[in-house]
């Protein structure tokens, strides 16, 4: 059972860090036509990331520190402030979305339900 459980453990840390650089990479701008794919990539890594990389100890500080992420991001790209003076700061924020947006509502559907359980 340890054996599984450092497995899972590996395959979340590995998934948030390629998940990230994608992300990063996305918004750079260097996918070329690849984008669309390394999007679903990102996308299926945060669903990876909340399923495998976060433990029942640690849902409160992701959500919260996931949950900030998000919203910023979000509104970085919202506002418009980027877009004038940097794009690819716009850009790497929808990136960073992609990959915290489904990470961050699994973990959270994952708390509810632990809750709801007990």
């Amino acid at each position: 059972m340890a054996k599984k459980k450092q497995t899972e453990n590996l395959l979340g840390r590995w998934s948030f860090l390629v998940g990230f650089v994608l992300a990063v990479l996305l918004g750079l701008g260097f996918t070329g036509s690849y984008a669309s794919i390394m999007l679903w990539a990102v996308f299926l890594l945060g669903i990876v990331v909340g399923l495998l990389n976060i433990t029942s100890s640690e849902v409160s500080g992701f959500l919260r520190s996931g949950t900030v992420l998000v919203l910023v991001s979000f509104l970085g790209v919202q506002v418009g402030v980027f877009e004038g003076v940097a794009p690819v700061i716009a850009n790497v924020l929808r990136g960073i979305l992609t990959l915290f947006v489904p990470a961050t509502l699994i973990v959270a559907l994952k708390a509810v339900w632990d809750v709801a359980k007990n």
